[in-house]
């Protein structure tokens, strides 16, 4: 019920409409990689989906934001299915992503590690390379998310009424032995494109 009200209160403030330019939105195991310029940006991608995928696509979120507070927590935990990271913890960071991709579901992955205020996204973090090379089943889809920035920027209370999409590409084709710097600068590539 809750899920419903926020996707609901979401898509009529903000749109988040899905463009699936490069690939239909069939039940693959997948990792969506996307800019990240706004908290609204996991809400956003997550109800692009459909229902059918959402029920096995987890967004990954910091445990820093989302973990803070009962209301953050419940959002992203059980309304979001989210799985929540700590990005300064000493032990291996990727583990609860390695557990949701090993039952077979999906993530929703923003590789930049925090949100940019710019259209294009930041340099990619080395976490999307180590799940591809771990997982080379697994699609590796582009989303560039519009608007975002515009619609919920940083320090932002409501979100503003502006159209925002979600267009989904073509997924990342795999290149045998490819060095960490080209392979995310490559994944950096698609989603940029996306956004031209």
């Amino acid at each position: 019920m809750i899920g419903w009200l926020i996707r609901g209160a979401t898509r009529f403030l903000v749109g988040g409409h899905a463009r699936w330019k490069g690939c239909a939105p069939d039940p693959r195991q997948r990792i969506y990689f996307a800019n990240h310029s706004s908290h609204l940006d996991t809400v956003i991608l997550w109800a692009a989906l459909p229902p059918e995928l959402r029920a096995v696509t987890h967004p990954v979120a910091a445990q820093d934001y989302w973990g803070r507070g009962p209301v953050r927590r419940y959002i992203a935990t059980r309304v979001l299915n989210a799985v929540l990271i700590d990005r300064n913890a000493r032990r291996d960071p990727l583990a609860a992503l390695r557990a949701v991709l090993d039952r077979g579901h999906s993530l929703i992955l923003f590789p930049e590690g925090t949100r940019h205020s710019d259209p294009q996204p930041g340099p990619f973090k080395g976490g999307l390379q180590h799940l591809a090379e771990a997982y080379p089943a697994v699609e590796l889809v582009p989303v560039y998310l519009t608007n975002l920035v515009r619609a919920y920027p940083k320090g932002a209370i409501l979100p503003a009424p502006i159209m925002c999409t979600a267009t989904f590409g073509a997924p990342l084709p795999t290149i045998a032995d490819e060095a960490k710097p080209h392979f995310l600068a490559r994944a950096r590539a698609a989603v940029c494109a996306l956004g031209a």
